[in-house]
């Protein structure tokens, strides 16, 4: 059974008209009594037991308190792993593609490598092009230890990369002042500074040291060559246009520096911007399940409990004015009191502060009947039976509490996998019709002076007259035999017809 959500489907086979009468004569009526409890001895008192000294909680010392990736705050850290990881399969590949092909042109100029360094820098350059490729591969087949350990194989592609590059650094500065000149380092830097502001998400202070060791390392080997190289040293102090091409490259090193640090602290301040603004309450939303004429439904995440909910929120310029969004407060008020476990569980409503309105379900991993029978057809006659029971027995609390659905259909009664089991029927969407989105689905809720939907709906709520039990009972009739024959009763597609 796949996973969606509180939005619409269903599974089949033929059912007598017997069969529809057994389960529209159930809502309203106790399904079947219970036994009266056998009386039992009362169970002999507990003894007494001393407690136990509550032990303090001990943090390993190798394991963190909190899982917290840098850069992220709170409920942000499943978010930064996960993007941590995209961006450094994205980073190793792109750095491997770029030192391959400098390592096949250096191929060419072999001939031209006349010490031993310069051997030693060509195996590196092999050496560092393969680990980053190596690293690369492992990301994109998802390998278990390079993506638990993120920050790790960060260390590995830009630690790699970096020594490579302090050895060329090294390298040509020597060979340039043998030469008499002064080769250019800081491009390459550069690169790499600019990579991994780009790429790497991290808050401007783990920023800020990295791509600090980056910037400092190609200064200390100028220094570092300027001061022991005797060659170098005359060249720079013959020519004062050398002294000022190492200014230059100098201050475009930090100037690049600079940049790279305050561009991740503007990116990580759009992220939590648009983190916030995905955030209703103390609830995260993920990703949209659904959506209708009055709002959408996200699956959503306590950002304390860490539990997954569905949302649905109703915005304040789709639903019409106050009156109407009073009326939904009202509506998800009373429904919360429902406590069968066959109605959907509501366990939180709120504003935000544009006026959005929206309230906390239970998120329900399965499909509802109408996709089954989409899916997979009729469904048989005992599954149908099993469904529509539950359902019925969570309408008869409904009605006891004065409650009227008004819209019973098969995409709003839900064959959900709950505590392992299978098939546990859902209703869902108690006095909250869902408006049609497109003018010629006549599956969708009509918004205006009828509220349900046209193929389900009993004769009098269809003139537009009030609804009462009897109209739950009616719907529910009609949805037994969308359930048994995968056909809706009436098949007209225009929905004033029907």
């Amino acid at each position: 059974m796949s996973v969606t959500n509180q939005l619409d489907l269903g599974e089949t086979i033929d059912l007598p008209q017997s069969t529809v009468n057994e389960v529209v004569s159930t809502a309203g009526v106790t399904v079947a009594s219970l036994p009266a409890p056998v009386p039992q001895s009362p169970a002999p008192p507990p003894v007494a037991r001393p407690a136990k000294p509550r032990a303090e909680p001990k943090l390993s010392a190798d394991r963190p308190a909190a899982l917290l990736v840098e850069g992220s705050g709170a409920g942000l850290s499943d978010q930064t792993y996960s993007l941590l990881r995209q961006r450094l399969r994205s980073t190793s590949l792109l750095l491997s593609a770029g030192l391959f092909a400098f390592f096949v042109s250096r191929l060419f100029s072999v001939d031209e490598l006349s010490s031993t360094l310069d051997w030693v820098t060509l195996g590196m350059h092999g050496a560092v092009t393969l680990i980053t490729a190596f690293v690369g591969w492992r990301l994109c087949r998802n390998c278990i230890y390079v993506t638990t350990n993120s920050r790790m194989t960060e260390l590995l592609i830009f630690g790699s990369v970096g020594i490579f590059f302090a050895m060329v650094s090294y390298t040509v500065l020597l060979a340039g002042a043998q030469r008499g000149f002064v080769a250019t380092i800081a491009p390459m830097w550069m690169v790499l500074i600019f990579t991994y502001a780009l790429f790497i998400p991290n808050s401007w202070q783990r920023a800020a040291t990295v791509i600090g060791i980056m910037t400092i390392t190609p200064i200390t080997i100028l220094l570092f060559v300027k001061l022991s190289t005797s060659g170098f040293e005359a060249l720079v102090t013959r020519h004062s246009y050398l002294q000022q091409g190492l200014l230059d490259s100098v201050m475009v090193l930090l100037l690049s520096a600079a940049i790279s640090i305050w561009g991740v602290h503007m990116v990580n301040s759009l992220r939590r911007e648009a983190f916030e603004a995905r955030q209703l309450g103390q609830y995260q939303l993920r990703r949209r399940l659904g959506s209708g004429g009055m709002g959408e439904v996200y699956l959503a995440e306590h950002l304390m409990l860490k539990r997954r909910c569905a949302v649905k929120v109703i915005r304040p310029d789709r639903a019409g004015d106050a009156n109407t969004l009073a009326r939904f407060e009202r509506e998800v008020r009373a429904t919360a009191q429902l406590t069968h476990w066959n109605s959907v569980e509501i366990f939180d409503y709120g504003r935000a502060a544009d006026g959005t309105f929206y309230y906390v379900m239970e998120y329900l991993p399965g499909m509802n009947l109408e996709e089954i029978v989409r899916m997979h057809g009729p469904m048989p006659q005992d599954r149908i039976l099993h469904l529509l029971t539950q359902a019925c027995e969570a309408l008869r609390e409904a009605h006891e509490q004065g409650l009227i659905h008004r819209d019973i259909k098969p995409a709003n009664i839900f064959a959900a996998h709950r505590g392992g089991i299978y098939d546990v029927a859902k209703l869902l969407d108690f006095g909250l019709a869902k408006p049609m989105t497109l003018p010629d689905d006549p599956q969708l809720t009509q918004l205006g002076m009828i509220s349900g939907t046209p193929h389900f709906m009993a004769p009098e709520q269809a003139l537009g007259e009030s609804p009462d039990e009897r109209s739950d009972i009616y719907s529910l009739g009609v949805v037994a035999w969308y359930l048994a024959t995968g056909r809706l009763l009436f098949e007209e597609t225009n929905p004033l017809k029907v």
